[in-house]
């Protein structure tokens, strides 16, 4: 609990130095409220990305990344990981085809004792620019009013890149398959001192397969767990993690905004999922995957979300340790 505190604590500094606690904005608690489903929480779990598989592995890192960051974790060497792949849904039971944004938490650690954390999805952008603006079409989906998500596309034109996305990106039947995005900037610090405004992502070594949604539709409503479960079961899955540094001109506080792909990577190392381990009582059922927790070489940049991020992982802890005993002991998914 005491780590628990710390981080809170860090996350609630986080956004208050972001101002993102300023009266005209949206608070944590506000968010947390407006992330629930019209029938209330899902008492006990996170109140996004409720539904998800932890998983241990490894991350090797190839060195090049120390070029970017005096991190220990991108020092050459392998470092225990702890993960979770997961769903961008309130509901910790709905069916893997009705949800169309996937996400994979981690957390790197060596042997000093520091953490990388992250929380990345597979898209390529967020689908707003802001956290007020997240806020807002939170609202505006769960409103009644006819006009409510016209009058938001209207004011935030940028979900229109998202619509477009979500309607012609091909649909894969496995997390194993996904490629996944940090979306938002970081700035790596060098041993020179020197920084650098990155994004990274995780690529698959596994080939992607498209399958056409009203496929998936007809497959069991835990079709990627229990896929991941078997799959990791006869081979470790693998991920390149690649680095991309921002060129003058990027925009590094707007995560709608995806940097051009003509931009150079760098290969830092390969995430290695080894072992699927149960959702309940896992070993990242209380973790929270806040991507503000960095090591020393590495720190938030100018864009918002992260602080937003943090503060709002970290009310959603409170809540869903205040009701610990209504969380359903027995795993409800696939159980490797």
């Amino acid at each position: 609990m005491l780590i628990a505190a710390i981080i809170g604590a860090g996350a609630a500094a986080f956004a208050y130095t972001a101002g993102w606690f300023s009266p005209q904005r949206v608070t944590p608690d506000k968010l947390v409220d407006a992330l629930a489903p019209p029938g209330g929480p899902a008492l006990g779990h996170r109140r996004n990305h409720a539904k998800g598989i932890c998983f241990t592995g490894v991350f090797e890192a190839n060195g090049a990344g120390s070029a970017l960051s005096k991190a220990t974790v991108l020092a050459k060497g392998q470092y225990p990981v702890l993960g979770r792949f997961n769903l961008a849904t309130p509901s910790p039971v709905a069916a893997d085809a009705t949800v169309r944004v996937r996400g994979l938490g981690l957390q790197i650690s060596t042997p000093d004792g520091q953490e990388w954390r992250s929380a990345t999805i597979d898209l390529p952008f967020f689908p707003v620019a802001t956290p007020q603006a997240f806020y807002e079409l939170l609202t505006a989906s769960a409103s009644k009013a006819p006009d409510a998500m016209k009058n938001f596309a209207a004011a935030h034109p940028e979900i229109g890149t998202f619509g477009a996305w979500a309607k012609t990106a091909p649909w894969t039947g496995s997390y194993a398959e996904e490629r996944f995005n940090s979306i938002d900037s970081f700035v790596f610090v060098d041993s020179a001192g020197a920084d650098h405004v990155v994004r990274w992502s995780l690529l698959p070594v596994a080939q992607p397969v498209a399958v056409p949604p009203e496929d998936l539709a007809k497959r069991d409503p835990d079709f990627l767990e229990k896929e991941i479960v078997e799959r990791v079961g006869s081979a470790p899955q693998r991920w390149t993690m690649v680095v991309t540094p921002a060129r003058s001109g990027d925009p590094t506080a707007d995560p709608s905004k995806a940097w051009p792909d003509d931009r150079p990577t760098t290969e830092v190392g390969t995430l290695t999922v080894q072992k699927i381990e149960a959702e309940s009582d896992g070993p990242c059922r209380d973790i929270n995957f806040d991507p503000t927790v960095l090591p020393a070489g590495m720190r938030t940049s100018d864009d918002p979300f992260p602080a937003a991020r943090s503060a709002t992982y970290a009310k959603s802890f409170d809540r869903r340790t205040a009701e610990a005993a209504d969380y359903p002991r027995a795993a409800t998914g696939a159980k490797p």
